[in-house]
Formats: C-alpha cells, structure tokens, sequence
C-alpha cells in the first residue's frame, strides 16, 4: 500500500460543498491500494501511523506518535498514488488495485482504524472531493508497505 501522510494542525474533506470528514491535530493520510496488496499491507500501515514518532515533545524533536498525543486520523483513498509517469505525458495507473479490491482493502483500513484508535474520519471512496489542511511543519512522509513475499 502507498501513502502520503501529512502531520496537520486540522482537515478537512469535502465532497459536493458538504463536510465528510475532519480532525483537528494529527494525521491526514492518502491511502492507495496497489496489485497484490491484502490486509497484511494495510495492518502494517495502520501499525506505523499510529506509533510513527513524528510530533514534537517538551523539546520540540519528533518523538510523539499519533497515540501519544491523542490526534485524529483522516484516512483519504487516492488511487492517483500508484501512478507511473516515466512513459509519455499521460500518468498509468495500472500499478493500482482495481476499484472493487481498492475499495474493500480501503474499508478494512478505515475498520482497523477506528477499533484501534479514537478519532478516525475519512474522504469518500472514488468521490470527487475537497481536501482542506494545514500542514504542520510542514511535515510530508511517502510511506510504502510493499507485500511480504511468500515462501512456496
């Protein structure tokens, strides 16, 4: 699984002019289910954002994780994640779960999440929408879960 979490004073998303999701402090991530990911991908990206050491302590170094400063999480699905832009000017997205597993593996995310940590909100899967931040740092992490290979 991709994803580009960004650490935000607060989000929003918007989809239609209508609010459907929002935190104050914490994470906004961009979710992207790849070929071949499972729920394996999205346990071990759910495990690094909550423990992931990047809000400040006393000091102001990165030391805090998402649970020890009680943020929210505002999970947001972006299939534009598993672009390839190397051929030609129009992006391929052919590296992205088809929509069905995109969606299925998003809804386990976002279940995971919300049994694991308090305040979790999301986008909308495949809708067109707004998202509203204020990046704190600015503080942006690519993180990618590649699947485990299996042993035959």
């Amino acid at each position: 699984m991709m994803s580009v979490l960004q650490r935000v004073r607060r989000a929003r998303v918007e989809v239609d002019g209508a609010v459907c999701g929002q935190i104050d402090q914490g994470l906004l991530v961009l979710v992207c289910a790849e070929r071949g990911d499972s729920e394996a991908e999205a346990d071990k990206l759910l495990a690094k954002l909550l423990k992931l050491r990047i809000f400040g302590d006393e000091q102001g170094k990165m030391n805090r994780s998402l649970q020890d400063v009680g943020g929210g999480l505002l999970l947001v699905s972006q299939f534009t994640l598993a672009a390839d832009t190397a051929g030609g000017n129009r992006p391929s997205f052919k590296q992205a779960a088809a929509p069905e597993e995109g969606r299925r593996l998003y809804d386990y995310l976002v279940r995971q999440a919300q049994a694991a940590h308090a305040v979790v909100q999301t986008g909308r899967f495949a809708a067109d929408m707004q998202v509203h931040l204020v990046n704190d740092g600015p503080v942006t992490l690519p993180l990618r879960i590649a699947p485990s290979l299996q042993s035959a």
